[in-house]
């Protein structure tokens, strides 16, 4: 009979690993995401009773209660001795699952994930809204605490964060730092967000864009004079845009494009992908910076031509997704075959 780990053994394993993530499902073995790559962690396979015994032991009663009544759960875990993970608990056709993403405890620097100086210069600005894009599992997090981490070195100020859940934890440096956990801390994001503009902040970081009052809001914080970070689903900036648009009805939109227009200062959308020796990912990164064409391109909703437009801006550090992965093929840090599967242009690529 095979001998019963709990939920800090496998995530133990996990981070000995190198792994990103760990799942918990019924019916298949408990398994740690690899370098993308899901790695089984036992032999056997895990049972629905194990599962969930093993799932709810990391749970709090209120934390139990709440799963209970909306049927999924976000929270945050610090196990000692192996580090911080953000959890996700739900269902699966009535059976209970989860995964649990490792946070590392030391918040690398920019130049150490792989972005350009630019995000540097990112950092600096003192008003408007920069958006942080890509997929789940693309390193958006990582990049958020990194950017939160550069400011509160470099300035001094009021840093709120709105979080679900608080992953990173940040020490306060030159910047007071004040981090606020949904369910925790406050109810909702936007009731924290329009509370925060009370609360004398100098940037306001916000950890997902989810829904349009959230959009709205942080537009009008961005408009009021604070520098606001957000992070948001979407794979590059144009898509980006369309997103933060279309979310609201028509007959607002007129008025969103004018304010987004205004207030967007930055865009860094970025992917995590295999190296060429597959031990471990690269980052790709394409970043958009506000200027009068661009600002002109939105407000006529002429999104089409944003590509363009930071093709030609590599003076004020633009760049796009196919340069950035042009520069790591030209480094043989990714192979021809992954550059294609994630560029905008095949053309490009197939030809080299």
């Amino acid at each position: 009979m095979n001998e019963l780990k709990n939920v800090t053994d496998y995530l133990r394993m996990s981070v000995e690993l190198g792994g990103s993530d760990l799942h918990l499902s019924s019916g298949a073995p408990p398994a740690a995401r690899v370098d993308g790559v899901l790695k089984p962690l036992e032999e056997f396979c895990l049972d629905d009773k194990v599962t969930k015994q093993l799932i709810m032991e990391t749970l709090t009663e209120s934390q139990r209660a709440e799963l209970e009544k909306e049927w999924e759960l976000d929270y945050a875990i610090q196990v000692d001795k192996i580090g911080r993970f953000r959890g996700n608990v739900h269902y699966i056709r009535g059976h209970i699952e989860a995964s649990f993403r490792y946070i590392p405890t030391e918040i690398p620097d920019l130049a150490e994930l792989g972005h350009y100086p630019v995000i540097e210069q990112i950092c600096q600005m003192r008003r408007g809204l920069i958006l942080l894009t890509g997929i789940t599992g693309s390193g958006k997090t990582t990049t958020l605490a990194s950017m939160v981490k550069r400011i509160s070195e470099t300035r001094s100020g009021v840093i709120i964060t709105i979080e679900d859940p608080i992953e990173f934890i940040f020490p306060h440096l030159s910047c007071l730092v004040k981090q606020r956990e949904i369910g925790t801390d406050t109810k909702s994001f936007p009731k924290a967000l329009r509370q925060s503009l009370r609360q004398d902040p100098d940037v306001i970081v916000v950890s997902e864009l989810r829904d349009l009052e959230t959009i709205s809001i942080a537009l009008t914080a961005a408009e009021t004079g604070h520098l606001v970070i957000a992070t948001l689903h979407t794979m590059d900036a144009p898509q980006s845009i369309d997103r933060l648009v279309d979310v609201f009805p028509t007959g607002q939109q007129q008025q969103i494009i004018a304010q987004l227009a205004n207030v967007l200062e930055a865009i860094v959308s970025q992917r995590l992908i295999v190296s060429a020796d597959g031990q471990g990912r690269v980052l790709a990164s394409e970043v958009l910076r506000m200027n009068h064409g661009l600002r002109t391109c939105i407000r006529e909703r002429k999104i089409e031509q944003v590509v363009g437009l930071m093709e030609i801006g590599q003076a004020e550090g633009m760049h796009t997704i196919d340069e950035s992965l042009d520069q790591l093929l030209q480094h043989n840090q990714i192979t021809t075959e992954e550059a294609v599967f994630n560029c905008r242009d095949r053309k490009r690529f197939k030809t080299q």
